[in-house]
């Protein structure tokens, strides 16, 4: 295809939006992004992942004369990009050095021919020992260069790579050419290295809102790490998601570990052999192997649409890292979980890593980072909104979707706990850490416990409070203020200016007793479940047949508006998102016949006059806000059940998780609508009534971890609502 068949179309960016991507909107601030390319003034855009970033170079490619050249920092991420936009018919090509010599060759010819749109390119490519190529296409008709994950210009980036200081050299190359630089993650430190390192001409600066409303936040504290990761594995098991490790070894043990569990899951790590990391990824992408175990080596612009969770075994060393990471989950707009297991050890651990020899400013800048990363973690206030305000994003206090808004807090008058607390502190001259704090306190036999300290008055004073407990307690007064921890290789617990009103009895203290987690009830789209498996089939072989992941075919989301508007005809289809003019006239006859064989197999009709435009969707959010909840909900899974239908079907229909389903039920145990033998067998009620009594009610995990797999929490939660009747 010869470029030029591209050229002077006068078609408008949202005309060739919908032609060549099948979409008739812009997100975010894509459309005046694309304009100010289009104009040829340089640019800098910060969009979230998934936000649509390639679509802001990827469009002007289209509509300007001549070639774009894009400078992406991995092969797996061209690859990936490439594909797609072949598929989307634009014709795009990469250099990189897994190709032969004539593979390279017959890509020069395409580019002199002007065959080409888009070539992907590594930045060492570049500016390394082959400068020729610089030469080479200094006599090409380039009209763009695009820089793709540009944090990795930046020292103090959390993903430096030095050979992105390179580019700087660009503007003396091709000083007419505009430039567009694209990050996900930058700080405000960070954004201004990109600048002047880029030597940018005046240009345009884009920051697009960083919340990923679709992903759920979740935290908890690390305790039998493998079986929590299996509790939530469960609620996941035909979903694609990436488990991310600190080792390299932890991954290889974790993903054997998950499929002696009878997972489908891989490793990846920068220590393997390359075509074992090729493999192991391209199986991911292709669904088929469902999880990737990996270290941060894996993901930077890995744009698999349908990971449904992202879980991080240990800490993260920093906010963009953990974002960028996260941020690989749900970017078809679907509904998406990350989860983090937290522990303090992590954190220690993660000090020592963080120190960069002989450098003391980038060390400081380091061990910042890593101090608000574990502020993240202990957080008692909305965990989206600290993340938007790290990005300097302002956000409401509670989002409804992360584990603290989603959580109901009872707290309790801890005064005397905390007095007990900073007086060790102060009697320890503020030289000890945690852990010894807590031995002091609890008046421990440890040999390392030194014998005048056991002469000391607060020695053995907190006997009474597990250690559990105790780290919780302190934790909670280093995060409001009262104890601070200090950054040194040792770290140790000090006092703060705040802490001598407390010991005074001036000030009174909360802890939190217990905390109860509401479930997150999605909104159920009504699709036709059978239908939506039997389009993945489809996609499934149109993507064996094109040698490309199916995700690049059509997304998820495509597949479910298509199994919930049941469109009959390519005009209906072409409503459909996702549905281009390329992959109406590659794909659609495949998707429309089996939309209708299914439809006069159960005699249904097309709902396509339904379907909500895209704009009306953030109404529709806003109402549902202040709509009724958990009483309606409850209720109609109630009537459904009283109407003869098992658990498991009302699961189905209403598009939640039996677990939810028989948690509903348990409300109407507790009101005594409802028998709790309907849901438990009358010989698991004693083991579940004595792990309540001995562990309580407030938190479900620890109880289910204690009962094992043969119970589910639904039956856990409905002996709690016959308790309770009881009581």
């Amino acid at each position: 295809m010869h470029i030029s068949t591209f050229a002077h179309q006068n078609m408008t960016p949202i005309q060739a939006l919908q032609k060549y991507f099948g979409y008739s909107e812009f997100r975010h601030e894509q459309e005046a992004i694309i304009q100010h390319v289009i104009n040829g003034k340089d640019v800098l855009a910060l969009m979230p992942t998934g936000g649509g970033k390639s679509l802001c170079y990827q469009l002007p490619a289209v509509l300007m004369d001549g070639l774009t050249i894009v400078i992406s920092p991995l092969i797996a991420l061209m690859k990936d990009q490439v594909d797609n936009l072949n598929v989307n018919g634009i014709p795009a090509a990469f250099f990189n050095s897994s190709q032969t010599v004539d593979e390279q060759g017959q890509l020069t010819q395409k580019l002199k021919n002007n065959q080409i749109k888009l070539l992907y390119l590594a930045p060492e490519r570049l500016f390394g020992n082959e400068s020729r190529l610089i030469s080479f296409l200094k006599s090409l008709p380039v009209s763009l260069i695009a820089i793709d994950e540009a944090h990795c210009i930046s020292h103090w980036g959390h993903d430096f790579r030095p050979e992105y200081l390179a580019l700087a050299g660009l503007k003396n190359e091709f000083p007419k050419i505009p430039v567009i630089a694209l990050t996900a993650t930058a700080d405000k430190l960070t954004k201004k290295d990109i600048l002047e390192k880029l030597n940018l001409n005046d240009p345009a600066i884009f920051v697009s809102s960083f919340n990923r409303a679709n992903i759920t936040y979740n935290v908890i504290p690390k305790k039998n790490s493998f079986d929590q990761l299996l509790s939530f594995l469960d609620e996941h098991k035909e979903d694609s998601g990436i488990i991310y490790c600190l080792s390299r070894k932890s991954t290889e043990e974790l993903a054997e570990d998950l499929k002696s569990n009878g997972y489908l899951a891989e490793a990846y790590h920068a220590g393997m052999e390359h075509a074992d990391k090729s493999r192991n990824q391209e199986a991911f992408l292709r669904d088929d192997v469902k999880i990737i175990v990996a270290t941060i080596a894996f993901g930077m612009g890995i744009n698999k649409s349908n990971v449904r969770y992202v879980v991080h075994m240990d800490l993260p060393k920093n906010i963009e890292g953990y974002y960028q990471e996260t941020g690989r989950a749900g970017r078809d707009g679907l509904p998406s979980d990350a989860l983090l297991l937290y522990s303090y050890g992590d954190a220690s651990k993660l000090q020592r890593f963080a120190r960069i020899e002989g450098n003391e400013a980038q060390s400081a800048i380091m061990l910042k980072k890593l101090d608000d990363m574990v502020k993240y973690c202990q957080l008692q206030t909305c965990r989206r909104q600290y993340l938007m305000r790290y990005f300097d994003e302002d956000f409401p206090a509670n989002c409804g979707s992360c584990d603290v808004c989603l959580s109901e807090y009872e707290k309790f008058d801890g005064t005397l706990i905390a007095q007990k607390a900073l007086s060790a502190v102060a009697r320890l001259k503020e030289r000890f850490g945690s852990t010894y704090v807590i031995d002091l306190l609890r008046g421990s036999k440890n040999e390392k416990m030194r014998e005048e300290h056991k002469q000391l008055k607060t020695y053995g004073i907190g006997a009474d409070i597990s250690k559990t407990d105790w780290h919780r307690y302190l934790h909670e007064l280093v995060a409001q203020g009262y104890l601070l921890i200090t950054d040194d290789a040792y770290p140790v617990l000090k006092l703060t200016t705040k802490s001598d009103a407390v010991l005074k009895g001036e000030q009174k203290i909360e802890f939190i007793a217990t905390q109860t987690i509401h479930e997150k009830q999605p909104e159920a789209i009504p699709y036709e479940a059978d239908l939506l498996n039997r389009l993945r089939n489809v996609r499934r072989d149109i993507a064996i047949k094109e040698n490309v992941p199916a995700y690049i075919i059509l997304s998820d989301a495509t597949l479910v508006e298509m199994a919930t508007y049941l469109p009959q005809t390519r005009d209906e289809l072409r409503m459909i998102s996702g549905f281009g003019d390329i992959k109406l006239a590659r794909y659609g006859e495949e998707f429309l016949q089996t939309i209708k064989a299914y439809c006069a197999e159960w005699n249904l009709t097309s709902k396509i006059k339904h379907k909500t435009p895209k704009r009306e969707r953030k109404a529709k959010t806003e109402r549902s806000k202040s709509a009724p909840r958990s009483s309606d909900t409850r209720l109609e899974s109630f009537k459904l059940y009283r109407a003869g239908k098992p658990v498991t079907e009302i699961a189905t229909e209403r598009g939640l998780s039996p677990n939810t389903i028989e948690g509903h039920l348990s409300y109407f145990i507790q009101t005594g609508e409802m028998d709790v033998l309907e849901i438990v067998k009358k010989e698991k009620i004693p083991a579940i009534q004595d792990a309540i009594e001995s562990y309580g009610q407030e938190r479900l995990a620890p109880l289910k971890e204690i009962l094992g797999e043969d119970y589910s929490y639904g039956e856990i939660k409905a002996v709690i609502g016959w308790m309770n009747r009881m009581q």
